[in-house]
């Protein structure tokens, strides 16, 4: 270890003899550090303490310290976080990439311990349960149990894996969504590790990486983490640090305070809307101004979730008076609290109103009174629709959908919907009969992560179903209701502010602690709707308080999403449609015939307040969190497999040992070009990792369903793509398989198809490429801007591996996908500024050679693209490799990031 700087202090913080890398002590070096944003700090410490004048070099620590405003990304760091963060869907194939990773370790001759944990891992089981039985008493019981059954594979998998590896931890099933227990329970702000012999031990910055993009949630809590990669993710946890430029810092500062009537939900998408149409990809947002002071941490909490939406690396909120106070309302220990205000005051990192207001590469600014209560869809977050416009834009949208997906007229705007059918008659298992039409909402859902963590607007929507049920409203008998909180502690208070009985009375009675809706395990509609949906060809809408509307991602049935804050949801249940006026059109009527509107039962800011602070205690998170990792019976009597390298079942169909180092030679490959490539889709803007790879239901008729079902599987038993992540066979059936994407080789074609070049034979993709590979053929993808957008799914570039895709051509990448591309040693080339697929002329149809590649190890960054059309003729053209860091181009040269550590731990 070195100190360059002289900034290793041990100092008496809140009792405790500990080693700090000391931020003041910079100043009198010269070093503005009051000027630098709190989360360029963060990053700061975290160099500071790791000297070593190899992997991090007293002139990387200076690149940090001089940062200014203008500057330009530029110099790489090495930034290691404290602890890693996973959930289930992710960390499924990351644990299998680690057994896999002993097993070829053993192969080259190596240790197998090895590949182990050097830092804290926590996993929590939150993705899996589906939403199959609702609107009873029995719902969650019920849901619980068929989750249990159809996981419990994976779950003693990951059983086995927390026996197997140190410093790994997982909370079971049925405890809450990851980033509310990392927010409520596992963060731990302030990280403290034992003293060494004779020493004192060390205090820094609770840092994390996580394995789903929505662990920027904790950026709220003034913990420094962004979602990766679950192979980052693995790197990571293997000791090998995250490469990144030192990053543009965005400042976004805030005013006012919200008015009455609004809530964070409206709040967080008005934040989301401003910073993607302002573009803030791959940057840090840092939110400051005097607005902070009347946000809490939830509501923080609900804006740092959705950087990903915005595109943000990480939208941060340094610690400050609320972030105590919020920790002290969850149960943290007093001595912890302590330490933490003890320690980020001494750091310079604690903000007050005496800090000095940071410079920032650029900035923006909401008056917090401006917010207005909003939705955003049906197929994109950072859509933004005010209350008021819901309804015309819907019909806008719906004249869209039906006319691109050539089921209606292709006239003048409005002629698709003149066309389309009125309604679709409805007969209930009941007996009763109802209408379904365009815009009906079948799937109302208090769902995700984003706002179940937060008390005000779940206690809103609380307060707007007593007041309906008092009113004598009911939900419509075609809509799916379901509550799934986040975490024990929100049917707590719920409980205890005696609201449960009335959410129940609406059909939101719970139905299981984790992602459900949000993340696409809605699980089926009715029999009887989904025939009404399919017969009609309509256009059906779910109305959900999470953070994806992605097409595809919440139902395959479904074609519109709404995100809307949960009393919101509770008010769309009740209405029954989307295409209505809330402010001018009753919500129902009372049993006298009373029309009952949305401001009769809107509860008041102040009753929100009241309820809020008179109903949430610490000793329910102390209670609920207190045995977090014990688990039920069902968790603690499950078999775990023996041994320290993992028994592969090889009739399992849910994990397979992934074959990414099958016969890894022991030194890479020198890189080459690429020649004689065909195109194997060529994609729009705004495609999405659930395009790429998706999570939810699997079709029978699919690659991936006639799989499952030649190993013996019924469809009743399929589950979904996410919970078959650990099976690659699966998932590279799955790839591309989502049931809206459009690929242009196909024109007026919706889901996993392409044709077969040179010829016009038209099949799945899966199919294409499997015959590709027989010819010898490598394969390339074609993609607008936005490419990789949502969720940080390894498997989106793990599969297109898998199908022989040896690099992709975008106008843009979203900072995750490009990672997991370079991760997987597929090559991100980028077009020029201002040059496209359709600018240069490209049908998809030519031979590709890419000329270069070769050359990247000794720098080059640019590539020559020759594109052979059928007629002989030729397209030129320069593109970027994005390789964006030489530690990346390391990773290229190995072949992915995993046969980096690999080869790197061997020796």
């Amino acid at each position: 270890m070195m100190d360059s700087f002289g900034s290793i202090r041990t100092l008496d913080l809140a009792g405790r003899r500990l080693r700090i890398a000391h931020l003041p002590s910079l100043e009198a070096r010269g070093f503005a550090l009051g000027k630098l944003p709190f989360s360029l700090r963060i990053l700061l410490e975290n160099l500071l303490r790791r000297e070593d004048g190899r992997i991090v070099r007293a002139e990387d620590i200076e690149a940090v310290a001089r940062w200014r405003p203008g500057s330009q990304p530029t110099n790489e760091i090495a930034f290691m976080p404290a602890r890693v963060l996973l959930q289930d869907f992710t960390g499924v194939p990351a644990v299998a990439d680690l057994a896999a990773m002993r097993d070829a370790m053993a192969a080259l001759g190596g240790d197998p311990e090895r590949i182990n944990p050097l830092q804290p891992v926590e996993l929590v089981i939150d993705h899996s349960v589906q939403v199959d039985e609702y609107g009873s008493a029995s719902a969650f019981q019920r849901n619980s149990q068929i989750e249990f059954e159809r996981n419990v594979e994976r779950y003693a998998f990951l059983r086995w894996g927390q026996s197997a590896f140190d410093n790994f931890r997982v909370v079971p099933p049925s405890t809450g969504i990851v980033h509310q227990v990392n927010l409520e329970y596992l963060a731990r702000v302030v990280m403290t590790d034992d003293a060494a012999a004779g020493g004192a031990g060390w205090a820094y910055p609770d840092t994390l990486v996580g394995t789903d993009s929505h662990t920027t949630m904790i950026n709220g809590l003034g913990v420094l983490g962004w979602g990766v990669g679950g192979i980052e993710a693995e790197a990571a946890m293997l000791g090998q640090p995250i490469s990144m430029l030192v990053p543009e810092v965005v400042g976004f500062r805030l005013t006012g305070a919200m008015p009455s009537g609004t809530t964070a939900t409206d709040l967080v998408l008005t934040v989301t809307q401003r910073l993607r149409e302002y573009g803030v990809v791959g940057k840090f947002v840092e939110f400051h101004g005097p607005g902070l002071k009347s946000l809490s941490v939830a509501d923080r909490a609900t804006i740092a979730n959705m950087a990903p939406e915005y595109g943000a690396t990480c939208g941060f909120f340094p610690v400050d008076a609320a972030t105590l106070q919020y920790l002290r309302l969850t149960g943290r220990a007093p001595e912890q609290i302590a330490l933490i205000e003890a320690f980020m005051k001494e750091q310079g990192l604690f903000h007050d109103e005496s800090s000095r207001e940071a410079e920032y590469s650029s900035s923006l600014e909401l008056d917090l009174g401006a917010v207005v209560p909003s939705l955003a869809g049906p197929r994109r977050p950072q859509d933004r629709v005010p209350l008021t416009d819901v309804r015309r834009s819907f019909e806008r949208e719906l004249d869209v959908m039906l006319r691109t997906s050539g089921r209606g007229s292709a006239g003048s705007a409005g002629a698709a919907v003149e066309a389309a059918p009125a309604a679709v008659e409805v007969v209930s298992a009941g007996g009763g009969t109802y209408a379904l039409t365009h815009g009906s909402v079948v799937i109302a859902a208090i769902t995700s992560c984003t706002n179940t963590s937060n008390p005000s607007v779940m206690i809103a929507a609380g307060l707007l179903a007593k007041k309906a049920v008092q009113f004598g409203l009911q939900t419509r008998p075609w809509v799916k209701t379901s509550l799934a909180p986040g975490s024990k502690v929100v049917t707590d208070y719920l409980a205890a502010a005696g609201l449960t009985p009335f959410l129940d009375r609406l059909g939101f009675q719970l139905v299981g602690y984790g992602c459900t809706t949000c993340i696409g395990n809605s699980g089926p509609l009715r029999p009887e709707i989904s025939k009404a949906v399919r017969d009609g060809d309509l256009v059906a809408v779910a109305v959900l308080s999470g953070n994806r509307n992605f097409e595809g991602r919440i139902s395959p049935e479904v074609r519109a999403n709404y995100l809307a804050s949960p009393p919101l949801v509770v008010a769309y249940a009740l209405a029954g449609r989307v295409d209505v006026d809330l402010y001018e059109e009753p919500l129902g009527e009372a049993p006298d015939g009373t029309p009952i509107y949305l401001k009769d039962v809107w509860p008041s800011r102040d009753e929100i307040e009241r309820t809020v602070s008179s109903v949430v205690r610490a000793e329910m998170f102390q209670t609920q969190y207190g045995d977090v990792f014990t688990g039920d019976q069902r968790w603690r009597e499950l078999p775990i497999p023996a041994g320290d390298t993992y028994r592969w079942d090889a009739s399992s169909t849910y994990v397979q040992r992934p074959p990414f180092f099958d016969g890894l030679p022991a030194d890479p490959s020198p890189l080459s070009d690429l020649r004689g490539a065909r195109v194997l889709a060529m994609l729009g803007d705004s495609v999405t990792t659930d395009h790429i790879s998706p999570a939810g239901s699997i079709k029978v008729d699919s690659p991936a369903g006639k799989y499952l079902i030649e190993h013996g599987v019924t469809p009743a038993d399929f589950n979904s793509y996410g919970s078959r992540r650990g099976n690659h066979e699966v998932m590279m059936r799955g790839t591309f398989a989502n049931v809206r994407l459009r690929n242009q080789l196909v024109p007026g074609v919706e889901g996993g198809f392409t044709r077969h070049l040179p010829g016009s034979e038209t099949m799945t993709i899966y199919d294409a490429a499997m015959r590709y590979r027989e010819q010898g053929v490598p394969l390339v993808l074609l993609a607008g801007k936005e490419y990789g957008t949502g969720s940080s799914r390894d498997w989106a570039a793990k599969g297109p591996l898998l199908l022989g895709v040896r690099a992709a051509l975008a106008e843009s990448y979203e900072r995750i996908h490009r990672s997991n591309l370079v991760g997987m040693g597929i090559a991100p080339l980028q077009y020029q500024s201002g040059e496209s697929a359709k600018s240069l002329g490209l049908t998809g149809e030519e031979i590709f050679d890419v000329i270069g590649l070769a050359q990247a190890a000794e720098g080059a960054r640019e590539v020559r693209v020759s594109a052979r059309r059928a007629d002989g003729s030729v397209k030129e053209f320069a593109a970027v490799l994005r390789l964006d860091t030489p530690q990346e181009v390391l990773y290229f040269q190995h072949g992915g990031i995993l046969n980096y550590v690999l080869r790197q731990l061997r020796d």
